[in-house]
């Protein structure tokens, strides 16, 4: 295998990065591998440089807007109870509901990993007989309906209104009258 940098050596250093950009390799010969750092040419001082040193040289290039934007990220504080981002990537626990909204482009990625979704979507009670399924799939169909407008797609968004009425109606029967949904 060459080197990734040169395209003439034979790589002797192989190293897998992963991040939040994905699986990052590089193959190196041994003399790019001494351009990103004196790590391996040098053994008298390889004692100040770190693997750690020497692995953020090789991938300084790949991360170097990423680290930017973290720095960025670990500033954001709420502005209801003072928690900042760091706070919480420490801790593991929020500190308030305005927390979410304040943190929601950092917490979205996060949850839809840990839990498969970004909604909660939780138990719903046995005596509300489907009237709150019925009014989240109202709520679900209506910003499809306003999408499909603004796209002008308008014979599936006369699809989606005319399936919004008829479910209005059921909430209402099944209600007696006393379904305001909207």
């Amino acid at each position: 295998m060459l080197c990734d940098d040169c395209g003439r050596n034979r790589a002797v250093v192989h190293i897998t990065q992963i991040g939040p950009n994905g699986r990052v390799e590089k193959n190196l010969c041994e003399e790019c591998a001494a351009n990103y750092s004196e790590f391996l040419v040098e053994p008298q001082r390889r004692k100040n440089v770190s693997m750690n040193d020497f692995l953020k040289g090789v991938f300084s290039a790949d991360t170097g807007a990423a680290e930017r934007t973290k720095e960025q990220v670990t500033e954001l504080v709420c502005p209801n109870c003072g928690m900042s981002y760091r706070d919480f990537q420490q801790t593991g626990k929020i500190g308030c509901s305005v927390c979410y909204s304040t943190f929601r482009r950092q917490l979205e990625p996060l949850l839809r990993r840990i839990h498969g979704s970004s909604t909660h979507s939780g138990k719903i009670p046995h005596r509300s007989g489907g009237r709150l399924e019925k009014k989240h799939e109202i709520e679900t169909l209506r910003r499809a309906l306003k999408e499909c407008v603004a796209q002008e797609e308008y014979e599936k968004a006369a699809e989606l209104r005319d399936r919004v009425r008829l479910l209005e109606k059921e909430l209402e029967e099944k209600e007696g009258g006393r379904a305001d949904v909207r």
